[in-house]
This record gives C-alpha cells, structure tokens and sequence, in this order.
C-alpha cells in the first residue's frame, strides 16, 4: 500500500499538473495526446523499448511487434509539420526498458512541448516560467524553480570551469583521454570522443550543476546533435540544452533539425552504433523523416517531471512520488 508520503505527493502531483495545464494554456499550446504503442521505436543508441506483440482477433491488421514509445518525440513533430500547427504540449506515460534507479522508472511520466517559428533560446524561457508557475502551485517556499532567470552555461565552459579540461585544445578522443588521465579522471579503455566525454561528465560535472539555481547546458559537440540543428556559424556545436537542478538532468531540448537528408544520416549511424553495441536495431521512421522536411524551425524539448516533483517536495528517489514504483515488483 502506498505510504502517506506517496499519498501526499500524487495531490502534490494533481497540483503540479494543473498548474503546468494553464500556463500552457494561457501561452497558446494545445495539448495533445499521441499512441504509446508505435510499428518503429526510437533509435537512441543506449535506450532499449519494450516489445509488445501484436496478434490481431479480428480481420483487421497482422500479427507483428509493436513497442511502448520511448518518447512522443517523433509523432509530435509529425502533428508539428501540418501547416498552421500551433505550439503543442503532452503529458504523458513514457516507457524504457530495464531502468530501475533512484531516478528511473522503466513507466515515467513526461512533460513534451514544442514551439513553432522558434528556437531552443524560446524554449528555454517557457519552460523556466513553466516551472516556476508550477513550484508556485505546489511548493512556493521551495526557491528552486522561480529564481530565474536560470544559468546559461555552454558545455566546454562546464568543462572547463569544473573539470580543468579545455576542449579547444582536446577535439579528439585520445587527446580529451590523455587530458583527463592527466587529472585522475577514470575514462574507461574507450578513446572514443564521447565515451571518454561523458566519463568525465558523469565523474566531475554532472552533479555540480544547478545548485544556485537551475542550469541551462547548451551548445554540446556536435557529434551529440542528436535531433538537434548544428548552430549556424558554429557547426562544431548542436543547439542542444539539458536542464539540471541539484545535480539532476530534468529535461533535454534542441532547436529541431529540419533536413531530412541529414536526419536520416544521424539514424542510420545510430543504427550502426546499435548494431556494434549488441542491441536490437529498429527501421527507420519513415513518416517522421517525411515530416522532418516538413517541420518549420521550431523548438522543443522534453521533461521528466517526475524528478521535478522529486525536487519540489525534497525527496531522493522517484519511488517517493509514485504510487506503484517499479522497484516494487522487479
């Protein structure tokens, strides 16, 4: 049975919902709702779906797998490339397979907005002003989310300010791996670029951000695009921004990549990085590739609004908010 704490959270939860409901709406968003079950997963190369069979009872349709979404992402950017779509937002159940820890659940919940005719800078300004109206609502003497304007920091100055490591003068995999030995960072046997970057991410940045108040890391290497757009004038960066608070990563956002053709190139390179990982490799989406070409420039992101409610109410694990966590029946 759910404890009184977990009682406390879901009506802190219903709060935090309401409150992020009408300031969507009074910024003009619909909100929306998009399948969970999808034919084509994503291809994110470290997030495995969990399989779902299809085995039709009717005359309609054929037996085949079918996979619990793992991000809304591309079916909204599908609604986002309809002429005169106005900006969208969800609130949905999201779904990674085998992600149990103080903060995972492999069923979490989801916070998905996009803007269109803007950028990643837009969708910064909503979502600071969406968090503090909701830490308004549910937790006002909180002080996390409302002492905006939140810090804008770009990836190599983070580097720089909390590892000592400059990665102008360390581009490549060994030099950044030469660079953080030299400092006593553990990177693994990898010279790859971004194992040995995220080893020292994990290790000496990650838990240092947004203590103050929230952090906005933007501008990350450009081989971490992911669906992001290269930032004009600069394409050795992707206007990619994660938001941390206390330590933790909340969201992750782009300004969207709008070419179709080098879409399709970053998956099928997820799919050969899959592929030498040992993990199932997927097909390509093709509608959402369609759209992609579509899409206007726009901006949007995603985030985990579990871990928000976690920091409104000062709690460590994200079993303290939810009613049935996983940790009780894996």
């Amino acid at each position: 049975m759910p404890s009184p704490a977990q009682w406390a959270a879901a009506r802190a939860r219903q709060t935090m919902y309401a409150a992020l409901r009408r300031f969507f709406a009074s910024e003009g968003y619909l909100e929306v709702e998009t399948p969970c079950l999808v034919p084509r997963p994503g291809l994110e190369p470290h997030i495995d779906p969990f399989e779902v069979p299809f085995v039709p009872q009717t005359d309609v349709g054929t037996k085949r797998p079918l996979y619990l979404h793992t991000s809304p992402e591309y079916a909204m950017k599908r609604l986002l490339a309809d002429p005169g779509c106005p900006p969208l937002f969800q609130l949905c159940k999201t779904f990674r397979n085998g992600e149990v820890s103080a903060h995972h659940n492999p069923e979490f919940t989801m916070l998905e907005f996009y803007r269109p005719h803007a950028d990643y800078a837009a969708i910064m300004a909503d979502l600071e002003r969406a968090l503090a109206a909701a830490e308004v609502a549910v937790a006002p003497a909180r002080g996390c989310f409302s002492k905006t304007p939140y810090e804008r920091l770009t990836v190599k100055d983070a580097l720089q300010r909390y590892a000592e490591l400059d990665l102008s003068a360390h581009p490549d995999g060994p030099s950044l791996k030469r660079a953080a030995d030299a400092r006593g960072v553990y990177t693994g046997t990898s010279t790859d670029f971004d194992d040995v970057f995220f080893h020292v991410f994990l290790e000496r940045v990650e838990r240092r951000l947004g203590h103050e108040r929230p952090t906005f890391l933007i501008e990350y290497p450009a081989s971490m695009a992911s669906l992001a757009r290269l930032k004009p004038g600069d394409a050795s960066v992707a206007e990619r921004v994660e938001l941390y608070a206390h330590g933790v990563e909340l969201a992750n956002g782009f300004s969207e990549l709008t070419n179709a053709a080098e879409q399709r190139a970053r998956l099928v390179e997820e799919q050969a990085l899959r592929r030498r990982l040992g993990r199932p490799v997927f097909p390509l989406d093709e509608p959402f590739l369609e759209a992609v070409g579509r899409m206007p420039p726009a901006g949007g992101i995603a985030v985990g609004v579990d871990r928000v409610l976690m920091l409104l109410l000062e709690v460590t694990q994200i079993a303290d908010v939810v009613l049935f966590p996983a940790k009780d029946f894996v």
